[in-house]
């Protein structure tokens, strides 16, 4: 019952490589039934992200060939491609990567949590394409289970690593709730969409976007339901700021000490929250000086995320032993399941001709064969048919020195009694 792994992530290739082979939510459980049809899968989940698409299998004997092959063929890639950028990982190794995945130890920002609700959506997708069976649904659930523990022991996630995200984090240690503050957004790059999401999902209703570029700034401002203003417009609303965050490309400061004195001047010296991560600086240095002014710079804010890092660095470790236990106790329930199939049989071939052959003895009881030589021989009957077989196989384990099947038989089948 090989379980495998078969993927290509933010490890092992770069992003050319990774967008050939992302497989869209929609197509997720078609792609499950595709993996399912071939000849040694019998069970299959497909986890596609930006940063990984891994496939998760199981069937009667090692497929990794095969797997490879479909991952190959799906996003038309070389052999030399799939040579340098594809891993497969089997057994054990294969149990231990999905636990680390879903703990965001694997992930491009170590411990993140959004991988755990991608599994869990790629496992229900694959659940509805027929791709989960006893073996992968205890798999994930297991995967699941371990991550929920990581995160509770370990804290791993609760140390930002982001600088977007640290920002909104300090806002919040600042203000508390965010709700009701007013917060201008100086740019319309990446790093300020960035923060507008995060401070979106804190709750922040007024949210004001400042660009050079009125129709640039319109078009973020959308994104969040914000008003946009022109960046020659930010003296006047500069007062309403209860946090300014700004990342412009300018070669000059574009806040100057004079325009925050002045807003500090009408807001009565309410405090305000300024965050420079731009560089060169878009706020005036000097500004910090104000009173009720917190000013926070690129630097400062780096120093926070370096400092986070190696919280979760640390977290990781510790993560690392629990995953260790959980992957432990999932293999013991896998070898137990393996062993319950083969006991399953072997109980199934033995009920089967005990029924037949004592069926047999009745009749010929019934007919006035004397009662003891007919359960005698049923027993001699029986017992050279459930012994045929293992008897074939150790004389011919014998006859090629198959030294490892029969140290195996002997360790089955001593006598408790022997020493």
């Amino acid at each position: 019952m090989p379980l495998l792994t078969t993927g290509i992530s933010h490890h092992t290739a770069p992003l050319e490589i990774r967008e050939k082979i992302v497989i869209a939510r929609v197509d997720n459980s078609e792609r499950v039934k595709e993996l399912c049809a071939l000849r040694d899968i019998e069970e299959a989940v497909v986890v596609s992200t930006c940063n990984r698409t891994e496939i998760y299998s199981i069937g009667p004997k090692p497929s990794r060939e095969q797997v490879r092959r479909w991952l190959q063929d799906i996003g038309h890639l070389t052999t030399a491609e799939i040579d340098e950028h594809c891993y497969v990982f089997e057994r054990e190794q294969s149990v231990r990567h999905l636990f680390r995945v879903a703990g965001g130890l694997e992930s491009l920002v170590l411990g993140e949590s959004q991988i755990l609700g991608q599994l869990k959506e790629s496992w229900q997708l694959a659940r509805e394409a027929g791709g989960v069976g006893k073996v992968m649904d205890r798999l994930f659930q297991h995967a699941f289970a371990s991550a929920k523990r990581v995160r509770s022991k370990t804290g791993i996630g609760e140390h930002p690593v982001s600088v977007a995200y640290t920002t909104v984090l300090l806002a919040k240690q600042i203000f508390g709730a965010l709700d009701g503050k007013t917060v201008i957004l100086v740019g319309a790059g990446e790093m300020v969409e960035l923060c507008g999401r995060h401070l979106q999902d804190r709750g922040v209703s007024s949210l004001v976007i400042a660009n050079r570029s009125l129709d640039r700034a319109v078009a973020l401002a959308d994104q969040f339901g914000a008003h946009a203003i022109a960046l020659a417009d930010l003296p006047g609303m500069l007062h309403k700021a209860d946090i300014l965050i700004s990342s412009t490309a300018s070669q000059q400061p574009v806040i100057s000490y004079a325009s925050v004195k002045a807003a500090l001047k009408r807001r009565r010296n309410q405090p305000m929250f300024l965050v420079d991560i731009a560089v060169p600086r878009d706020i005036e240095p000097a500004t910090g000086a104000l009173e009720s002014v917190y000013l926070y710079t690129i630097d400062d804010l780096q120093q926070v995320v370096d400092r986070n890092l190696s919280e979760r660095s640390r977290a990781a470790e510790t993560a690392s032993g629990d995953v260790d236990l959980a992957v432990d106790e999932f293999m013991r329930w896998l070898n137990g399941a393996r062993a319950a199939v083969y006991l399953r049989k072997l109980h199934n071939h033995a009920r089967k001709n005990s029924e037949e052959l004592v069926a047999k003895t009745l009749r010929k009881i019934a007919a006035g064969k004397d009662p003891e030589q007919a359960i005698t021989q049923l027993a001699n009957t029986l017992s050279k048919r459930i012994l045929h077989l293992p008897s074939t196989r150790l004389r011919q384990a014998a006859e090629e020195q198959d030294d490892e099947l029969l140290e195996v038989a002997s360790r089955l089948f001593k006598p408790e009694e022997d020493p």
